[in-house]
């Protein structure tokens, strides 16, 4: 049997792996005391061992030996759980040994990077004990639910829709459609999970996270109730602000993720808008305020019929958009871009991206992208204005219409 260096870093990892381990077990107090639980550095550094070796002497061509060192190792973990069973019931300290030994064969058999990754990972769950579970406390049945729709939606549904195209151009790709809706779910999911989890966040906090779902609901939630709590009219302008700014970023990452080649012609168009919201929030935002609790109206995005119909708004605006292009060209395609930026930011944002593969420019779809958030800005400016308490008004409207402004400004440049 030759040792060479492979061999030598491989059992090395496991090593390493299996101390790191132990070293977390010890310092939380799992390796000593009355309760004690399987064992602490020492052990954990012994298992590891064990295991590199067991993963050498297979990867050498000897499985009987690493068999019986590996059933060896086993049976002292399952021997160490039914001892300390008799007064705790937790297997975490077990169930860790099991990790290092799987990664410590894993690293004898030469998988070093997946070895090192297994015990880095295992590591940070021991040691985040506590942040988990306050985690897990703040879940609810709304987020349990919501977890479980998005694996019925991408686990069952998605394998079972066809791959197309169906019918007249530029067709009807049910499955890729529904990616589609996974992908706009998932990130206004993302926000609205974020905002329950923050708690008790001010009007700012909760309007930034609110962007991520929706800038539109979040400015007439926060006009409506300014009119009610007059005297928060700061912070809630700059929550409204917040989200409009955020829109942005969300809008950016959808393009990143459908059509990474747009976005350099993107970000050229968004630059100059989203630095005036930037400045919007910063100058709006050093008003002297109270951090108030606020509360949210956004409803739960991951909803399957909420999927259903943004799937018909999607392929609706897919086939508009193509049409439009077709019958007045560049100027069809920004008009569609101001009427969709009125109703739907994300369907404007799919139906740009995609529609590049058709023929359209990646200049003209960036255009038409920020024209739909140019009219997105403007109508909630209207919002705020309309709807809003006077110091809302003004607070709110102004910048949102300047951040329109600068968004024309470099569409005529």
């Amino acid at each position: 049997m030759n040792i060479g260096l492979d061999a030598v870093a491989g059992l090395a990892v496991a090593i390493l792996g299996g101390a790191a381990v132990g070293v977390e077990r010890q310092r939380s107090g799992h390796a000593s005391g009355p309760e004690a639980r399987l064992g602490g550095v020492r052990t954990f550094t012994l298992l590891g061992t064990l295991a590199g070796v067991a993963g050498l002497l297979t990867d050498a061509g000897y499985p009987l030996p690493a068999i019986l060192l590996m059933t060896g190792a086993l049976a002292l973990v399952v021997a160490g759980y039914v001892r300390a069973s008799t007064h705790d019931i937790d297997a975490t300290t077990e169930v860790a040994a099991l990790v290092v030994l799987a990664a410590g064969v894993l690293s004898g058999l030469g998988e070093i990077r997946l070895s090192a990754g297994v015990t880095t990972l295992t590591v940070l769950l021991l040691a985040e004990k506590q942040g988990l579970h306050r985690f897990v406390d703040r879940l609810d049945d709304t987020m349990l639910l919501a977890a479980a729709r998005v694996a019925v939606m991408s686990v069952v549904i998605l394998p079972l829709l066809p791959e197309g195209p169906f019918g007249p151009a530029p067709g009807f790709r049910p499955r890729g459609l529904w990616l589609f809706v996974l992908l706009f779910s998932g990130l206004s999911f993302a926000g609205y999970l974020a905002q329950r989890l923050a708690g008790a966040a001010g009007y700012p906090l909760t309007g930034l996270l609110g962007g991520l779902v929706s800038s539109t609901s979040v400015t007439l939630t926060f006009a409506r109730l300014s009119r009610v709590k007059v005297a928060q009219a700061a912070p809630l302008a700059t929550g409204a602000i917040a989200a409009s700014t955020v829109l942005f970023l969300r809008v950016t990452a959808a393009v990143a993720i459908l059509d990474a080649s747009l976005l350099p012609a993107l970000i050229g168009y968004l630059a100059v808008p989203f630095a005036a919201g930037l400045l919007a929030l910063v100058v709006v935002g050093r008003s002297r305020h109270a951090t108030v609790a606020a509360p949210s109206d956004l409803q739960n995005p991951l909803q399957f019929r909420a999927a259903v119909e943004m799937a018909a708004l999607f392929q609706a605006v897919l086939f508009a958009v193509y049409h439009l292009r077709g019958w007045l060209g560049a100027g069809g395609v920004l008009a569609g871009g101001f009427v969709l930026g009125l109703t739907d930011v994300d369907a404007l944002t799919l139906a740009m991206t995609r529609s590049v593969a058709t023929g359209t420019t990646v200049d003209l779809a960036c255009r038409a992208i920020l024209t739909g958030i140019v009219a997105n800005s403007l109508m909630k400016s209207g919002i705020a204005a309309a709807v809003g308490s006077r110091q809302f008004a003004w607070r709110t409207a102004v910048p949102l219409a300047a951040m329109a402004a600068a968004g024309a400004a470099m569409l005529v440049i």
